[in-house]
């Protein structure tokens, strides 16, 4: 389908362009915190709906999207992939809309617990108007999350309930956000513009809003305690059938999930054994735990406290874009600028969030720190750098915002895809290997070390949801959560802290851990494809894959191998 989108050359806007823009205009209109997100102007403090009305309003405006695409032709390559992608993407929307699971919608990470506090980390706070505008949406917190009890009161009624264990996470990190040391409270207290304290007026009005929200959440952590955990179920799985639509939501194809899960087994034994021959070279006879011992009290290898860690993130990306720009990538100005942040909650986990649609607010790296925790090793975190940043997750979503004269408004800002994106973040990790910027032991371990906990999350998440058999090597029987945690403990390189909040993400949010590996699979399969041919060009093939934006895996193989 994609043959010359390498051309910066305006194209123009077709009639399937402007549905794929009416379509953005009404998810904008309908979720506020996306106009937010993508900085744009005029709805700074609302919300959007999150009662069962609200959820219905977006499955409406997918259908009314699908119905304004029958009958058009696309008018030139780009319009296939947008007819293709919206189809597809707009279409498993409202499957999944059907089986009435979104009004269910909890968990420890993803879902409007989460989100209707997380909005307030991208509101600009350089002026006073900043500061009414978050007064204002904290005042509207309320409104929010009584319209999500109303959604999953009715999801209750009818069956759907999240797992105790999501609800009861979600009840511990609720609270947090109302107490009195809690984001909201702090929130408050440290507001101030960039010359200095606010004016009075506006201070009132943020403490109040900020406490209309705690008292809000606090109201949302009993509605959870005493009417939805009562209804929650035990068990964790959530069987096939839920399963496999999960799945291909975030990686927009359909997989063969017993064969993944058995791909995803020889792939964590394969890379186990190059670690025990990485830990060779660290020391002679090494085994793997003893050579990353050897790393971990290496004093060369080791940061103290958030600002020098916030630092070394910053180094680390600023060198990757100076190197790689022009190389193995085209690199924009205004994409050459990403910030590295400590962020403001200690949920732990690395993420990173794009940049507002005209580069005023530039992609950021966050840093979610669990509490306690002060003491970062380098070589476990170079290659979640290069993930998170560059060329990860950076030059892709960046990528799709600056192409604004070859993407619609739903190609650029719109449609993302897990094992898209996250899949090309771990195959940007295996590029900058083969690149040689992981040459290094430590950090080439840090990639395994890496890649491992990817494969590892394959085999736990696909196994304990689907009750598969257990490898023979991790144990026997059928999985479940409890035998899953200590797998994953000999699999994950990370922290308690975190590993106990990775445990609950995967239980709570079937298909989307192993989209990560699985994505990166079908990734290096294009690349494989497309490097079997005459002329392959590295650069060209990034180019051309950037410049698609995250689509549905289906899709972006068509695009690129038709």
């Amino acid at each position: 389908m994609v043959t010359n989108e390498t051309s910066p050359a305006a194209r123009p806007h077709t009639r399937i362009d402007a549905v794929a823009d009416a379509y953005t205009d009404t998810l904008v209109r309908l979720n506020p915190s996306l106009a937010t997100t993508l900085g744009l102007p005029g709805a700074e403090t609302e919300f959007q709906d999150f009662s069962p009305a609200g959820i219905a309003g977006f499955a409406e405006a997918a259908r009314h999207a699908l119905a304004g695409l029958q009958g058009l032709e696309p008018e030139d390559d780009v319009d296939a992939v947008t007819l293709d992608a919206m189809q597809e993407r707009l279409g498993l929307q409202l499957l999944i809309h059907a089986s009435g699971w979104e009004y269910a919608d909890l968990n420890n990470i993803a879902s409007p617990a989460q989100d209707i506090r997380a909005i307030f980390d991208l509101m600009p706070t350089a002026t006073s108007q900043d500061w009414e505008h978050i007064a204002g949406r904290a005042h509207n917190v309320p409104a929010a999350l009584s319209g999500y009890i109303e959604s999953l009161r009715l999801a209750r009624d009818s069956g759907r309930v999240a797992a105790a264990r999501q609800v009861k996470i979600v009840i511990e990190q609720t609270t947090k956000y109302a107490a009195e040391d809690g984001f909201f409270a702090k929130l408050a207290a440290g507001a101030a513009t960039a010359d200095g304290a606010l004016p009075g007026p506006v201070q009132e009005k943020l403490d109040a809003g900020a406490a209309a929200a705690r008292a809000a959440y606090a109201d949302f952590a009993g509605f959870l305690r005493t009417e939805l955990l009562p209804a929650a179920p035990e068990k964790d799985a959530v069987g096939k059938a839920r399963y496999a639509l999960a799945s291909r939501s975030f990686l927009g194809a359909a997989v063969d999930l017993e064969e993944t899960y058995a791909w995803g087994v020889q792939e964590l034994d394969r890379l186990i054994a190059e670690q025990e021959k990485v830990a060779g070279t660290i020391k002679p006879g090494a085994t793997i735990a003893e050579a990353k011992d050897i790393l971990d009290n290496d004093p060369a290898r080791r940061i103290k406290g958030t600002d020098s860690l916030k630092a070394w993130m910053q180094e680390l990306s600023d060198k990757a874009i100076a190197d790689l720009a022009g190389v193995h990538f085209d690199i924009p100005d205004p994409m050459k600028k990403l910030e590295c942040l400590i962020a403001p909650t200690d949920e732990g986990g690395i993420y990173y969030t794009g940049p507002s649609d005209d580069f005023a607010r530039p992609g950021r790296m966050w840093w979610s720190v669990p509490a306690g925790e002060d003491s970062f090793t380098t070589w476990a975190e170079t290659t979640t750098v290069y993930h998170e940043g560059v060329p990860g997750h950076h030059l892709q979503v960046a990528t799709a915002t600056y192409r604004r004269e070859l993407l619609n408004k739903w190609r650029r800002n719109i449609c993302w895809t897990s094992g898209h994106g996250e899949g090309w973040a771990l195959y940007a990790e295996k590029l900058m290997q083969e690149l040689g910027y992981l040459d290094d032991p430590g950090d080439h371990m840090g990639m395994l070390d890496m890649q491992r906990m990817r494969a590892a999350r394959v085999v736990f998440d696909i196994g304990v949801h689907l009750e598969l058999e257990m490898p023979g090597r991790w144990g026997s029987g059928t999985w479940t959560p409890e035998k899953g945690y200590g797998f994953l403990r000999e699999n994950l390189p990370i922290s308690e802290g975190q590993l106990n909040f990775e445990f609950t993400r995967y239980l709570g949010w079937p298909g989307q851990a192993p989209s990560y590996k699985v994505g990166q699979r079908l990734w290096e399969q294009i690349r494989a494809e497309l490097e079997s041919r005459p002329g392959f060009d590295l650069k060209e093939f990034h180019t051309k894959a950037l410049n698609i934006g995250s689509v549905g895996l289906d899709t972006l193989r068509r695009a690129l191998l038709s």
